[in-house]
């Protein structure tokens, strides 16, 4: 996008709070100029002082160029309400014993089928360090790592795209699968999309964009230690599992489920989040989430032939079992609905 740079970036987003955090900006920077800094007022990245194109004249812009909160990009996917296009809505579960598993553990199974059949090399996504409950963004290329590190770490916020940058420029891996919420794969679609020269090789790497439903993300430094901690007097190390289901549910390691109201965590949660309407993450090949399926599922919403593909091959091979398609989405529709309407108010 000719013109535009990270000054457009830092006055469009930045500045007004609207920044996702997803790690766009992070992972295409050729510079590498463009970083979080670690503390929990950090709503947004910072540029540390060298830009190509504002230093030296030569054209990039490519921060911008991959950001779903600036401008028209962002004013078309605020358009982008409820459940979103798709072909089919199933309810699953992983084939293999997940020890972790969120839900049905179908997203862990459609990965692993991935890798070992080699549809992909590697996968971008989040873990957290078992005894800080700290995330962070990773590149994993071992089905055995996949699956040790199953379970949902994203009601924390962190840059998963930031991972990108590793995977595909420092380690050159050729076909990647993208897990993230909303945000992530509204970023890793634009990627795939885009004509921008710097921004190709990303698009390339990308074979598969699985999005995470999500309501919202919470900083980890405030929600462990102000809430978790403090309130609840649980220490990171005891925490079994993290789930967000209009309320947050802490399993523990004593096998004790303490929860706590989305309303009591309001201070918790990222600036950028209130800009998003997007609970099933509408830009990705497929979605999945807890919402709309029994105990022990996954609903799994397929939007692509490219999603539809990884899917049927994981059940072909039976890593992924699927029990029925999902008909009754009033819960999904009624959730969705409301998280687009607050950006609309």
């Amino acid at each position: 996008m000719p013109g535009k740079n990270y000054q457009n970036l830092k006055e469009e987003v930045w500045d007004r709070d609207i920044c996702s955090g997803c790690g766009a900006c992070v992972a295409v920077c050729p510079a590498d100029a463009i970083v979080f800094a670690h503390d929990k007022n950090s709503n947004s990245p910072i540029q540390t002082g060298y830009c190509k194109e504002v230093t030296d004249n030569v054209p990039c812009g490519a921060c911008y160029a991959v950001c779903p909160r600036t401008g028209d990009q962002y004013e078309s996917r605020m358009k982008k309400t409820g459940i979103g296009e798709y072909t089919r809505i199933i309810a699953a579960h992983s084939g293999f014993d997940v020890k972790k598993r969120q839900s049905g553990g179908a997203v862990t199974a459609i990965l692993a089928n991935a890798l070992e059949e080699g549809l992909v090399d590697a996968i971008v996504t989040v873990t957290a360090d078992p005894w800080t409950q700290k995330p962070q963004s990773v590149v994993i290329t071992k089905t055995e790592t996949l699956i040790a590190t199953a379970g949902s770490r994203y009601a924390w916020w962190v840059p998963t795209l930031a991972a990108l940058k590793s995977a595909v420029v420092t380690q050159k891996i050729e076909r990647i699968a993208v897990v993230g919420v909303p945000c992530a794969a509204s970023a890793a679609r634009m990627m795939k999309d885009s004509d921008h020269d710097l921004l190709r090789p990303f698009g390339r790497a990308i074979r598969l964009i699985i999005g995470l439903f999500c309501t919202e993300t919470f900083d980890y430094e405030m929600l462990i230690k102000d809430k978790i901690v403090h309130e609840l007097s649980i220490e990171p190390w005891e925490i079994e599992k993290l789930d967000v289901r209009g309320k947050l549910i802490i399993d523990c390691t004593d096998n004790v489920t303490r929860e706590m109201p989305l309303d009591a965590l309001e201070d918790c949660v990222r600036k950028g989040c209130h800009a998003c309407g997007d609970l099933t993450a509408v830009d990705s090949d497929i979605s999945a989430g807890s919402i709309g399926s029994p105990n022990g599922e996954t609903t799994v919403i397929i939007r692509t032939p490219v999603g539809a593909g990884f899917v049927n091959h994981a059940a072909e091979t039976g890593r992924l079992i699927i029990e029925n398609d999902i008909t009754d989405l009033n819960i999904i529709e009624k959730l969705s609905q409301k998280k687009s309407e607050r950006i609309h108010k």
